[in-house]
């Protein structure tokens, strides 16, 4: 599995440690990555996703998981959130139409 937050796309970044004798080596900045069941009114029930906390408090402050994806412009996601965009999208459809 990708180390790459699926709201905020964040990635592994590289860089060098840096020693007392100024010598440098490679090293990997990883992110801030959390597995979390955030719970969607839509669907019904929780969806598991990785995040960074960067990305749940972005969730968070656009009303949760199913607002910030329906608000968000579609250029603006990777392609999971794409995808859980979609069912959302349906479901709601599906729910309206009722």
């Amino acid at each position: 599995m990708t180390k790459k937050c699926m709201i905020t796309e964040k990635g592994v970044l590289a860089g060098n440690n840096n020693s007392y004798s100024k010598r440098k080596t490679r090293r990997r900045f990883m992110p801030n990555l959390q597995t979390v069941a955030i719970y969607s009114e839509v669907l019904g029930c929780p969806v598991d996703i990785r995040i960074t906390s960067n990305g749940l408090r972005t969730i968070e402050k656009n009303g949760g998981l199913d607002l910030y994806l329906l608000n968000t412009p579609v250029s603006k996601l990777s392609a999971e959130s794409k995808k859980l965009r979609e069912r959302i999208a349906a479901a709601k459809a599906a729910k309206e139409s009722k």
